[in-house]
């Protein structure tokens, strides 16, 4: 067995044991995740990433440790942006709090698969097609544009055409059934509404793999590379979503932040044939972008909350 399918066998069986471990161990039973839980998870999966990477680097040396610290950084950042719309999906199909890790995981599960996928079909594209890298490029920087302009989307199941075709094929019922995906309603087979939850997330997940994955293949066209930094950061969605849910709309200027870094690495993409822009300094100011954002939100107080405020004051005062 060569090093290569090695390492590739033994962070298989690494996914596979966590993955166990989170079902049918550590969430066994159906409770709503608190956020003191949910905080000590991230940090478990985030610690996990940074001793992975640190493997990479005794293995592979410096450069492609730098180039997994960047793509996870890059695709960690960029998930955040999945949470706000894992709030309005989960609020939409009004989802108990019990219910939402059990749709995550699967969720969760789906998108590795759908993550391979992209990633391969990705890299197969830029090594035979090597001007393939210049339409991602724009797509991304086009894309960063267009996010501080987009207003929010509605969540339309009815018109997500996986959930159209879905129907067509299996009837579904009008109420939930506890954490249930399918139930036998006088010896007939129906889907509830937490089964449609759960298709309308992996939908949400395959359009953010259309951003997230091209700029992650800006950093690294390594396949190992790609794919584990992918991996780390969406086994750790969960666990941040659970920690981040309740203060994640506080951030308002972080899409601000994500505008700028798919501008940034979709304007790498595009003077790669004449210029090789460092990942150090790529990660360093992908850094400085996601705290500038994040400080931003914090520092300057939203408006309406201002003016309450004031007319509480003014109020108090009369």
């Amino acid at each position: 067995m060569n090093e290569s399918l090695m390492l590739w066998v033994g962070f298989s069986a690494f996914v596979l044991i966590m993955l166990f471990l989170d079902l049918f161990v550590f969430h066994r039973k159906t409770h709503e995740v608190t956020i003191k839980e949910a905080i000590i998870w991230s940090v478990i999966w985030i610690s996990l990433a940074l001793v992975f990477n640190y493997g990479v680097y005794l293995w592979f040396g410096q450069e492609k440790a730098m180039e997994f610290l960047t793509a996870y950084v890059i695709e960690k950042s960029l998930s955040v942006d999945n949470l706000f719309v894992f709030i309005m999906i989960f609020s939409f199909f009004h989802v108990k709090a019990e219910y939402q890790h059990k749709i995550l995981f699967w969720g969760i599960l789906g998108a590795l698969i759908m993550r391979i996928i992209f990633i391969v079909v990705g890299l197969e594209l830029i090594h035979n097609f090597h001007w393939i890298i210049y339409v991602f490029g724009a797509f991304l920087i086009y894309t960063g544009i267009k996010i501080p302009l987009e207003k929010d989307k509605k969540i339309e199941p009815d018109k997500n055409p996986l959930v159209r075709l879905f129907k067509k094929f299996v009837p579904v019922t009008n109420e939930m059934h506890g954490d249930k995906f399918f139930v036998k309603i006088n010896a007939k087979t129906f889907a509830t509404p937490l089964f449609i939850t759960l298709i309308i997330i992996e939908f949400s997940d395959l359009i953010f793999a259309v951003d997230s994955i091209p700029a992650v293949l800006a950093i690294s066209d390594d396949l190992f590379i790609v794919y584990t930094s992918n991996v780390f950061a969406i086994l750790g969605l969960r666990a941040l979503y659970f920690a981040l849910a309740g203060i994640v709309k506080y951030f308002r200027y972080l899409k601000y932040g994500l505008a700028a870094i798919l501008v940034f690495v979709g304007t790498k993409m595009c003077i790669s044939g004449f210029y090789k822009f460092p990942v150090l300094w790529s990660l360093l100011l992908i850094l400085g972008l996601l705290a500038i954002s994040v400080i931003i939100s914090v520092v300057i107080p939203v408006k309406n909350e201002t003016n309450n405020e004031m007319n509480n004051d003014n109020f108090n005062n009369s």
